[in-house]
């Protein structure tokens, strides 16, 4: 039977594995979208991406009510299926 300590290669590549599933995992949640009741809910940055659009011109365009959102404590969210109504 063959023991492994922590300088082993097998340990090694083990854990340098291990390191880079955590980081995608992290990457991934980061990335997420939050969903309620089957709708997906984009953040700012999302439809800002989406829309090819700044950050000023999506708040000039929730100022006069060209882009419906909610605002959730504080923070602005909007539907997605809104967002593809309003590029229709």
């Amino acid at each position: 039977m063959e023991v492994f300590d922590k300088k082993s290669e097998t340990i090694l590549f083990f854990f340098m594995e291990l390191e880079k599933m955590l980081d995608l995992i992290g990457k991934a949640l980061k990335s997420r979208t939050p969903h309620l009741n089957g709708e997906k809910f984009l953040t700012n940055r999302d439809v800002c991406d989406m829309l090819h659009v700044s950050a000023r011109t999506l708040q000039e365009w929730r100022k006069h009510g060209k882009i419906p959102f909610i605002r959730l404590k504080g923070k602005i969210l909007y539907k997605q299926s809104e967002v593809f109504k309003c590029l229709e």
